[in-house]
């Protein structure tokens, strides 16, 4: 992706449900932290709570309900035609839980990014903290990458790391790495909308003009 023409990133959102990421990069936006635009919020759930604040922002609020739809190609045809519809300059994973085709992810090749609740390559999937907790791990985090046909695999960005505390349950170590991730997803998206963080015709990250060889840290707060 190369540095967009427009003044602001343009940004097509995909959420499933509570939207606290969306919620997230909506407040970086009023605030000035973030130099971009949510053009529309899309859903593949009808009754997902992050479409209010969509709403609420005055930002169009689309769904396009997966249950519709014979089989995921369909869908995901039907999904990249309404994110088209909006020209954004990437589009934003927050939350969205369908996995997505090879064709689709192909189609937003080097556009397309996810913020996972992992230290990636650890815990890809779900359950990820009860994982982390199980494993013994000292710490834990957020990972935004970009996304390839491997499920949680694409080229990580930015990494936000959260200390393991005694007595941590899954619950309490989510809410810590949650906080987080409604820090991470702006700031990589500011490095976008700088021109900083790009992607090359491969769909490989640069920083500055030369390769990331690996994800930028968050800086502690």
């Amino acid at each position: 992706m190369s540095t967009p023409l427009s003044p602001l990133l343009s940004l097509v959102v995909l959420i499933s449900g509570r939207g606290s990421n969306l919620q997230a990069i909506l407040e970086a936006i009023a605030q000035g932290r973030l130099a971009a635009e949510v053009r529309a919020v899309i859903s593949n759930r009808p009754g997902a709570a992050g479409l209010a604040h969509a709403r609420r922002a005055g930002i169009p609020a689309e769904v396009v309900d997966h249950r519709e739809y014979t089989d995921r190609e369909a869908f995901d045809r039907a999904l990249a035609d309404r994110i088209d519809r909006y020209r954004p300059d990437l589009v934003v994973l927050a939350g969205f839980m369908r996995i997505l085709g090879p064709e689709f992810v192909r189609r937003y090749r080097g556009r397309l990014i996810n913020i996972h609740p992992s230290l990636l390559p650890k815990f890809k999937g779900l359950e990820t903290h009860r994982r982390a907790l199980e494993a013994g791990e000292r710490e834990h985090g957020a990972s935004v990458h970009l996304v390839t046909e491997e499920l949680d695999g694409g080229p990580l960005l930015m990494q936000a790391r959260v200390p393991i505390l005694p007595g941590d349950t899954p619950e309490r170590l989510a809410a810590r790495v949650l906080e987080q991730e409604h820090r991470l997803y702006p700031a990589v998206l500011q490095l976008f909308a700088e021109g900083r963080l790009t992607t090359d015709s491969a769909g490989r990250p640069r920083l500055d003009g030369r390769p990331l060889e690996r994800p930028l840290a968050l800086d502690a707060s």
